[in-house]
């Protein structure tokens, strides 16, 4: 699907229907997620890599509310529905969906995606959800480059004045 077409920002239960469905069809799921507040180069990578490790991709977003829990005041700088739209915009990405917990745990226990993909600021031993993913007989899988792009890195450098730069 989303080499000819924009992924679909979808519910939880749309999603669960699709995500059966390729499976039925024996296709492979891979499922990434993250929060994307300002969409950079680092999370274009991450999801590309994400892409090459199923058939379908299923992009999992913080909402508002666990994004700010997550990150503190000010965040998301981008409401979800915006950051959700962007996400699906990328050719990589085949379906995106908004999640309210701080963790995708219930979300991979609900679709259980062949392939759950973290950056590579984590190792497969420190990833939260591996016991998960491991329970239901998925794999972990680290992917992208090299973690030296962050979002609070770009909003800090905008916030500089500019003889600071």
């Amino acid at each position: 699907m989303s080499a000819t077409q924009p992924g679909r920002v979808v519910t939880g239960d749309e999603l669960e229907h699709l995500v059966a469905d390729d499976k039925k069809a024996g296709r492979t799921v891979a499922m990434a997620n993250g929060l994307f507040d300002v969409l950079h180069v680092g999370h274009v990578r991450y999801l590309e890599a994400a892409s090459r490790e199923a058939d379908r991709l299923v992009v999992a977003i913080n909402d508002d509310d666990s994004a700010r829990a997550l990150k503190g005041a000010g965040r998301p700088i981008l409401p979800g529905s915006a950051r959700a739209e962007l996400v699906a915009a990328l050719r990589c990405v085949d379906y995106v969906v908004l999640f309210p917990e701080h963790t995708v745990e219930r979300l991979l226990r609900r679709l259980t995606p062949n392939v759950h993909c973290k950056g590579t600021d984590y190792t497969v031993e420190t990833v939260p959800e591996r016991d998960v993913v491991r329970e239901y007989g998925g794999r972990t899988a680290i992917v992208g480059d090299p973690k030296d792009h962050s979002t609070r890195g770009l909003i800090d450098r905008v916030a500089r004045t500019p003889d600071q730069v």
